[in-house]
């Protein structure tokens, strides 16, 4: 059994979206009145590709580059911006991902944070979080976000070690992410996060802890870590296919050790990934609304869904930035999916089971007028498995994974795919060359 089938951070995903006519966000705005909305920023610049990235992102942009993305930027906040104004839109969150948003000069982050604040309206208090990562960390930035408001500050540092470093892509140093971690700290940010790899070649359970115990030294309040993908378009493809070989043995034993490790050092296991240090209350995301901004973000907009077509090789990506920054009506939607009830049902289950306190029985009856165990019989068999246990939180019971089942989130999470759903994704995958998920892995037992 292969445990490291997909990760599935959101359902369906966006290989399974496709063309869209005569869809039009001010048919839609309504679904986006009032308060609570998540608003995103796509900045798809970075210093160096990594090799096992598989986000939209390119290397090499010039200033003017960033420029004239940032100038389609802001064309399109200011249409979205007419588009809301009537139902008085407030955003209570403001996500910035890439890329690597700090590799943006001061000039243009000043820009960039500006622009948003001036057009849209963002909850007063409200979180605000940004990517980072060692290289583009100093000073100067740091003071920009603190001076923003920036609320959760995530940097992407994988290991401490210069010889997993090298095999992962990563254009920083041990060293320099050790500082860069330490300037990060000094500035008081309510929430750091940061980023670890397990599964890499050449990795062993020794490795992967003394990484997380220097970057404990550091005391961050979120510690995500993630198993190793090698997916269509990522640059360690070339060295699996030359040899270089991944190892899910390995790999599951150095999660099962870092986890305990983590929870022995004070930290709760939210999922597979997140470990934190502070008590973070139910979230009911099974229907949230969220908008993105830029090329490469996602929108979800009550069952409609909708993006820039899915992109990773720098030809693909290039292609879409282009026609991002040519598009004249950034209201028109081409892109995306409409997700039906049985659809809308499988994305609540996959956005609550994998994340504790879990799947919320009496809220999946509120929301849908049905039992969630016997519109998904495999959850009961996951039951009888001993991956999925029944908890009790207020007057709520909840489908909770077992820590067993947590480990296997990869592996269990798949299986909730529609057919439909999977078909739309193997599609894509066989026109673009290769089966989705990792390279072929052959996992013994465990």
């Amino acid at each position: 059994m292969n445990p490291y089938l997909q990760y599935m951070y959101s359902y369906p995903h966006k290989t399974a979206y496709g063309p869209l006519t005569g869809v039009n966000l001010k048919d839609y705005g309504e679904r986006l009145s009032g308060n609570g909305h998540g608003l995103y920023l796509h900045l798809p610049f970075c210093q160096t590709k990594c090799g096992y990235c598989n986000l939209f992102s390119v290397t090499g942009a010039k200033d003017e580059e960033i420029d004239r993305y940032l100038d389609g930027v802001e064309r399109q906040v200011k249409e979205y911006r007419h588009v809301l104004k009537p139902f008085k839109t407030v955003f209570s969150d403001f996500t910035i991902g890439g890329g690597t948003p700090l590799l943006l000069t001061e000039r243009q982050l000043e820009r960039m944070f500006s622009l948003v604040n001036d057009q849209l309206c963002l909850e007063k208090d409200g979180e605000i979080v940004i990517e980072t990562a060692p290289n583009q960390t100093d000073t100067e930035k740091l003071r920009l976000l603190q001076r923003w408001g920036v609320t959760r500050v995530s940097m992407g540092i994988q290991s401490f070690s210069e010889t997993e470093l090298k095999t992962l892509g990563r254009s920083h140093s041990g060293k320099k992410a050790q500082e860069a971690l330490e300037l990060l700290m000094s500035f008081g940010f309510p929430c750091v996060n940061i980023d670890f790899i397990y599964g890499i070649p050449g990795q062993s359970i020794t490795s992967l802890l003394d990484s997380l115990k220097k970057g404990l030294k550091f005391h961050p309040q979120e510690i995500f870590l993630y198993p190793l993908y090698v997916k269509h378009g990522a640059g360690l493809i070339k060295k699996l296919k030359k040899g270089l070989v991944l190892e899910p043995e390995n790999a599951y034993l150095q999660y099962q050790e870092a986890s305990a490790f983590l929870k022995a050092h004070g930290y709760r296991q939210d999922s597979m990934r997140r470990f934190v240090k502070y008590k973070r209350s139910f979230s009911d995301c099974g229907f949230g609304t969220s908008l993105a901004l830029g090329c490469g973000g996602r929108s979800y907009v009550g069952n409609l869904h909708f993006c820039t077509p899915y992109a990773i090789t720098r030809h693909d990506c290039i292609r879409e930035l282009e026609n991002f920054e040519a598009v004249r009506d950034f209201t028109v939607i081409s892109h995306g999916i409409f997700l039906s009830k049985e659809e809308e049902k499988r994305r609540y289950v996959i956005r609550h089971l994998l994340i504790r306190p879990g799947l919320p029985i009496k809220r999946y009856r509120n929301c849908f007028g049905t039992e969630v165990l016997q519109d998904f019989p495999l959850i009961s068999c996951w039951q009888e498995q001993g991956v999925v246990t029944m908890e009790k939180e207020a007057e709520e019971e909840y489908l909770t994974l077992t820590q067993k089942g947590l480990g296997l989130s990869d592996y269990l999470g798949p299986q909730l795919i529609s057919t439909e759903i999977g078909e739309r994704m193997a599609q894509w995958e066989m026109i673009h060359g290769q089966a989705h998920g990792s390279l072929p892995w052959q996992f013994k037992e465990l």
